[in-house]
C-alpha cells in the first residue's frame, strides 16, 4: 500500500470517510518498517501477550475481511478465517510462525481487496452477513466509520510497541531526522 495524503478539506462524504480510512491503514506499514521478525512478535505487554507488532497487522488484517466480506457483502465463510466455534476469541492474533512481511502483504492484499468491496456499494448499503439476518445490519457508513476509529486505535497501539521496542516514535520513519 502506498502512503496517501489526508482527504481533501471539501471532499464528498466518500471521499473523506475512504480517504480517512486510508491514511489510518498507511500508517500500519509506516510503523512496522524496520522491524526485526524477532521485534514484531515481541511479547511486551504481559497482561496482553498476544498484543505484539504482527498480532495488531493480523487483527486489522482479519478486522477487514470480517467487517468488508463476511458482514457487508456476506460473503459465505469457507473455513478460511481464523476463528472456530468455540476457539479462542482472538485466534486471528497467534501469528508467531508467520513473517510480518507476510502480514504486511496480506494486510494490503485485504485493503485492496475492501475497497474493491466498498465501491461497489452505496453508502447507505446494508451488510448482507449473518448480522443482518439477526435484524442488526449496519451500513457501510457505519462500517466505514467504525474501521477508521478501530484501525486509528490499533495505529495507537502499534506507535506505543514500537516505541518500546527501539523508541521510533510518531510518523518518523526509522533513520529519518523528524525535522
Amino acid at each position: 500500500m502506498t502512503e496517501v495524503q489526508r482527504p481533501p478539506l471539501t471532499a464528498d462524504e466518500r471521499v473523506q470517510l475512504t480517504g480517512w480510512l486510508d491514511l489510518q491503514r498507511s500508517f500500519v506499514r509506516m510503523k512496522c518498517q524496520g522491524l526485526s521478525e524477532e521485534d514484531a512478535h515481541r511479547k511486551l505487554l504481559p497482561t496482553s501477550p498476544l498484543m505484539t507488532m504482527a498480532g495488531l497487522v493480523a487483527h486489522l488484517r482479519w478486522n477487514e475481511y470480517s467487517w468488508f466480506q463476511l458482514a457487508l457483502a456476506g460473503v459465505a465463510d469457507t473455513g478460511q478465517t481464523p476463528w472456530t466455534e468455540g476457539g479462542h476469541p482472538d485466534a486471528e492474533m497467534f501469528v508467531d510462525d508467520v513473517p510480518i512481511a507476510q502480514q504486511l502483504d496480506e494486510y494490503d492484499a485485504e485493503c485492496a481487496r475492501s475497497n474493491e468491496t466498498i465501491a461497489a456499494h452505496s453508502l447507505d448499503a446494508l451488510e448482507q452477513g449473518p448480522y443482518a439476518a439477526k435484524g442488526d445490519a449496519a451500513s457501510l457508513r457505519y462500517i466505514l466509520c467504525h474501521m477508521i476509529e478501530e484501525t486509528a486505535r490499533h495505529v495507537g497501539h502499534l506507535d506505543i510497541i514500537r516505541e518500546l521496542l527501539d523508541g521510533t516514535t510518531g510518523y518518523t520513519r526509522p533513520n529519518e531526522d523528524p525535522a
